[in-house]
């Protein structure tokens, strides 16, 4: 087990392009207004929980439940489809009504722990070493918490014509990350 900056560096890139926490902004003040509440620290433990699960234990996690990747994958791609009609159609298929509102689910799980992003950490395990992985990981979850601490100054700066159009043009880009996700492990070829 050796550092390697470079390894580092290209895990947190990867990581960062996948978790994806400036562009999920939107969503995050979505999930917000609707739950009156979000929690960074418990949202941030809670994901980096499910990512350090995944990383030491990984296929042997899934397996213990007979699902494999692809399955867990195309699961989490119906999720990632309803959060993105919520957005765009204004519609309400997830209640928030539990305590901690959203924090746990979706916020913490699927949208920062997803199946893309669960996917990714399996994927690095093949490639990079271990304590690498880990760097990379924590350093996301500082930007993790930090954007989910912001979210009130961010919503103050952007505005509410800003935010309503960002949600909606999220929610299109989530919808076509569900349907990537989906048609990526279901074998399905889509015209070009």
């Amino acid at each position: 087990m050796q550092i390697n900056f470079l390894d580092i560096l290209a895990c947190f890139m990867v990581l960062f392009a996948i978790i994806d926490m400036p562009g999920s902004i939107p969503i995050i003040l979505d999930i917000k207004s609707k739950t009156g509440n979000i929690h960074p620290w418990k949202a941030t433990l809670v994901s980096l929980s499910i990512f350090l699960a995944f990383l030491v234990f990984g296929d042997r996690l899934l397996g213990i439940f007979g699902i494999d990747v692809g399955s867990f994958a195309i699961a989490g791609s119906f999720i990632i489809f309803l959060i993105g009609m919520e957005m765009v159609l204004g519609a309400e298929f997830f209640k928030h009504d539990s305590p901690g509102g959203g924090t746990i689910v979706p916020i913490a799980f699927p949208l920062i722990a997803g199946a893309g992003s669960i996917t990714t950490i399996l994927s690095l395990r093949a490639e990079y070493a271990t304590i690498n992985i880990l760097i990379a990981l924590l350093l996301n979850m500082v930007i993790v918490y930090s954007v989910l601490r912001l979210t009130s100054t961010i919503e103050r700066v952007l505005g509410p014509t800003w935010l309503h159009i960002l949600k909606k043009f999220f929610g299109i880009i989530l919808i076509a990350i569900a349907i990537r996700l989906f048609v990526n492990n279901t074998g399905i070829t889509l015209p070009q």
